[in-house]
Order: structure tokens, then C-alpha cells, then sequence
């Protein structure tokens, strides 16, 4: 029962997102503003269904969307945050991927729902959603995530970020 809905769902996401709506995204200058970070608590896996046009379908789980992709070429699990205006990884992440950094340099680098956040502003060389590549992409090492976030800094160049419902739609 819940394969045939997901397929009907799909479909008509699909199809939504082929009418065109006449409005264009509003630029974003990602070096405007302090970046704004929620800290996520939970991670279960991602439901994710690659739809047979490039689309990345995400199924909510819980209050959140999660997928699992790639940093500079290797595995992040991600909380997809449209709330947070850069990429945020956890320190674990940071140091699996490969970036150097010593916690001891860490500065004010956002504000939070909890107040200042401490991190590091990085420069990733790419991440990569199922297909959907973004080089040069701004973070931050946030201290005290535990799931890295999926911002604005790639949100915003990636083709659209549609959610109805329980949905969400990368492309």
C-alpha cells in the first residue's frame, strides 16, 4: 500500500514541478549576514527515492528531512535545513572528511536558537546530493552538532527545493 502512494506522490510532484509558475528565486548573497545554524539532535536514516528525472525525493522522518551525500568526496549524512543560511558540519564529520582544524581556534561564527555558535568558517571543494554537484561551497565546523546541516550555501544553487507535505523535492 505505502509503494503505490509513494509512486503517486512522486508522480505528482513530478509533474507539479514541470508547470512553470512564472516567478524567479529572489538572488541570494550568502556573504551578507552572520549565518543563522539550528542544532539538530537527531539523525535516523534518510527515506530517500531518486525520481526517474534527476529528483531527489525525501520523505519526512519526524520533524526533519535527512539525506545522505557527499563532502569533498566523502559520506555525510545531512539534516536538510533551509533555516540555516551556510552548510554546517560537526566536528566528527570535519575530521573524517579531511579538513584541518583545531577546536582551540574556534570563534563566534553564528547564532543559534540556543545563542552564539563556536566554529570555523571552511571552504569545501564540493558536495554532492545525488547527482546534484556544488563546488566551492561556504561552511562552517560548528562545535556541539550532532548532524551535519544541509544550508542555504548549497540550498540556494541547486535547481529548485520544493516541500509539500511530508515531501520534499531536490533538484
Amino acid at each position: 500500500m505505502i509503494k503505490p502512494l509513494l509512486m503517486v506522490v512522486a508522480a505528482g510532484i513530478g509533474i507539479g514541478l514541470l508547470v512553470p509558475t512564472g516567478e524567479a528565486p529572489a538572488p541570494a548573497d550568502p556573504a551578507s549576514a552572520k549565518p543563522t545554524v539550528a542544532l539538530a539532535s537527531a539523525s535516523p536514516m534518510p527515506t530517500t527515492t531518486p525520481a526517474p528525472t534527476g529528483e531527489t525525493l525525501l520523505q519526512r522522518t519526524g520533524n526533519a528531512f535527512y539525506v545522505n551525500g557527499s563532502a569533498n568526496n566523502q559520506p555525510v549524512h545531512f539534516v536538510v535545513d533551509t533555516g540555516a543560511s551556510v552548510v554546517a558540519l560537526t566536528v566528527d564529520d570535519a575530521r573524517r572528511i579531511g579538513i584541518p582544524f583545531s577546536e582551540g581556534d574556534f570563534t563566534v561564527v553564528g547564532r543559534g536558537a540556543s545563542g552564539d555558535v563556536m566554529g570555523k568558517e571552511v571552504m569545501l571543494d564540493s558536495i554532492e546530493i545525488e547527482g546534484k554537484r556544488v563546488s566551492q561551497v561556504r561552511a562552517i565546523i560548528c562545535q556541539g552538532l550532532t548532524v551535519s546541516l544541509l544550508g542555504q550555501t548549497y540550498l540556494s544553487r541547486i535547481s529548485a527545493v520544493q516541500m509539500n507535505g511530508d515531501y520534499m523535492v531536490l533538484r
